[in-house]
């Protein structure tokens, strides 16, 4: 057994999770479909979680009482290894601690819990946030799961969409410079469809800061097809590259990058959560898949 990574097993399905980022890598089903972006030259990533940050802060400066902290973009989860605490057939679960490395870019003490579950229909993974330090903790989370774009070769990527599980009329936002724009835009979404195309992505990421739904279908007409639920996390983040790759992000988020001409103290910045000393929150997504 690999201290790199772990493979589960349910029914048909198969999936693999890294200890470096606690990343999924691989969700297969019985007929070998590979529903996950293989981290190819467009981008070298699976999965990643998004922690403590959400996005990118003003300068990729964090502020707190006084003092000022580099955390880069989507913040160090994504980078660090983290510890095995349970390897099953169907299920384990990761944990990333505080430490003097995480403390030198964020001055919190904080337990981060990753349980991953497979059955025979889909993946679930539950993320739990815990304040083991004397402050409250400011903090935000969020998944960043890649997927094949199309999800069967040969198909034309305009061939997809999402299909949320209500209407999305409310309007959406974008990012300049990794910053949130301050003005609003019409959401692209028609009825509960998003028609998806490379053009989308011009200005980065979809934002949906006040999504209704909570599950997304991805598909073409025919052929494999995904859907996600989340629990927990408030927005979603849709992206792909702007130059065009062969994925699609679908991104539950609970916080969103800095607002543009927000450069106050990390703890008021827009979006986080703010965990109590000894408390802790949960948020959840789950993937399943099929073909029709």
């Amino acid at each position: 057994m690999s201290d790199d990574s772990h493979s589960l097993r349910s029914g048909g399905l198969t999936a693999t999770v890294k200890a470096h980022g606690a990343e999924l890598c691989s969700l297969k089903d019985g007929g070998g479909v590979e529903f996950v972006w293989q981290a190819g030259p467009e981008w070298p990533r699976h999965a990643p979680l998004l922690f403590p940050i959400v996005g990118r802060l003003a300068k990729d400066e964090l502020r707190h009482r006084g003092k000022t902290y580099r955390m880069t973009q989507h913040g160090f989860a994504r980078d660090s290894r983290f510890a095995w605490a349970e390897r099953g057939e169907s299920r384990c679960t990761l944990v990333l601690q505080d430490s003097e490395t995480t403390r030198a870019l964020y001055p919190f003490a904080f337990r981060l819990t990753a349980i991953y579950t497979l059955d025979d229909a889909g993946l679930d993974l539950t993320l739990t946030i815990a304040n083991t330090g004397k402050e409250t903790l400011p903090v935000s989370i969020g998944g960043h799961p890649a997927f094949n774009w199309p999800l069967q070769p040969g198909l034309a990527k305009e061939s997809c969409a999402l299909t949320f599980a209500g209407a999305e009329s409310s309007p959406v936002r974008r990012l300049e410079g990794g910053l949130l724009r301050p003005a609003t835009e019409p959401s692209p979404v028609k009825g509960a469809v998003l028609p998806l195309s490379e053009s989308l992505f011009r200005d980065d990421a979809v934002i949906f800061d006040r999504i209704e739904s909570n599950a997304v279908r991805y598909a073409a007409s025919s052929g494999p097809w995904l859907k996600m639920s989340w629990r927990g996390f408030r927005e979603l983040g849709v992206w792909s590259k702007p130059s065009g790759a062969p994925f699609l992000c679908i991104e539950p988020w609970r916080g969103y990058a800095s607002p543009a001409g927000f450069d106050g103290e990390f703890s008021d910045k827009p979006g986080l959560m703010h965990i109590a000393p000894g408390a802790e929150e949960s948020l959840s997504f789950r993937i399943e898949v099929g073909s029709s």
